[in-house]
């Protein structure tokens, strides 16, 4: 059955996205000017640390073995990482799609590239070199759990694009991590998403919730007209259309492949808690 479709989808998402952009530059912005000796506008002035979910995932073998917390770690990073898990187990890592003021940026940034490229953008990239890439960020995982498990530190600041991004201005940025955030979003410009796609440690993470997550996009065989929509929006280039479930590991629940946003058919990708039993 035929249906108009319905942007009302991404417009909430696009909210969304936006007020934790703002959320963020304000907390940045406030804890600037709390170092200059000026009061904080409207919220208060916590660090990025401590709004920070992957915090509390370096830093949870800290907190079990030693009840203590990574440098410049707070206590709130380990509370918001067990609720952005609990609601990655039951619609995945939204928290990617719809949260991450990092992807946000990429995926506004990568709006100009498809400007410019078209039907280019996101394919600069040979499909077999693609596939492998999507890995590197799993030996990234790894390396900055263990790394900072052992040293007790941080040692993904000097790195950290999503630090660059809101404390340009800061003297503790290391020109490391400016120069990082230069290339993802310059890479931007050419692939959708790229640190989310090749090297975000909790995307990662994230990303291995999708294979047993409890609310499952499905797709409809009975329904679906394979007319591959779903598959030419995704930003993550996988393809929804070839299974009955999206359990792929790079999904970012964006819903933008549902039948509330791209798909034109009626019921034919939702979000289900019955999922379509693979054939």
């Amino acid at each position: 059955m035929k249906k108009k479709n319905n942007k009302t989808i991404r417009f909430i998402r696009l909210a969304v996205q936006i007020f934790f952009v703002l959320l963020i530059a304000l907390f940045s912005l406030n804890h600037y000017r709390v170092e200059q000796g000026l009061e904080p506008l409207l919220l208060g002035a916590p660090s990025l640390h401590a709004v920070c979910p992957f915090g509390g995932v370096v830093t949870l073998y800290s907190s079990i073995t030693q009840g203590t917390l990574v440098k410049k770690l707070h206590a709130s990073s380990l509370v918001l990482m067990w609720l952005v898990l609990i609601l990655t187990l039951f619609f995945g890592p939204v928290f990617c799609g719809w949260v991450c003021p990092l992807g946000s940026v990429q995926e506004w940034v990568g709006k100009i590239g498809k400007k410019i490229f078209k039907k280019k953008y996101n394919t600069f990239i040979p499909a077999k070199i693609d596939t492998y890439l999507r890995y590197i960020r799993y030996a990234v995982l790894v390396i900055v759990v263990y790394q900072t498990a052992i040293l007790g530190k941080i040692m993904f600041d000097p790195y950290d694009p999503y630090y660059a991004l809101f404390n340009f201005w800061s003297e503790e940025l290391a020109f490391s991590a400016l120069l990082i955030l230069a290339i993802t979003l310059a890479g931007a410009l050419f692939v959708e998403r790229p640190w989310c796609k090749y090297v975000c440690p909790y995307g990662a993470l994230l990303g291995i919730f999708n294979t047993f997550r409890l609310v499952k996009l499905s797709r409809n065989a009975a329904t679906c007209i394979n007319c591959k929509r779903c598959d030419n929006v995704c930003p993550m280039n996988i393809t929804p259309s070839d299974d009955k479930n999206v359990i792929n590991h790079q999904c970012i629940s964006c819903l933008e492949c549902t039948s509330e946003a791209e798909c034109p058919v009626a019921d034919a990708m939702l979000l289900k808690i019955r999922p379509e039993v693979q054939s």
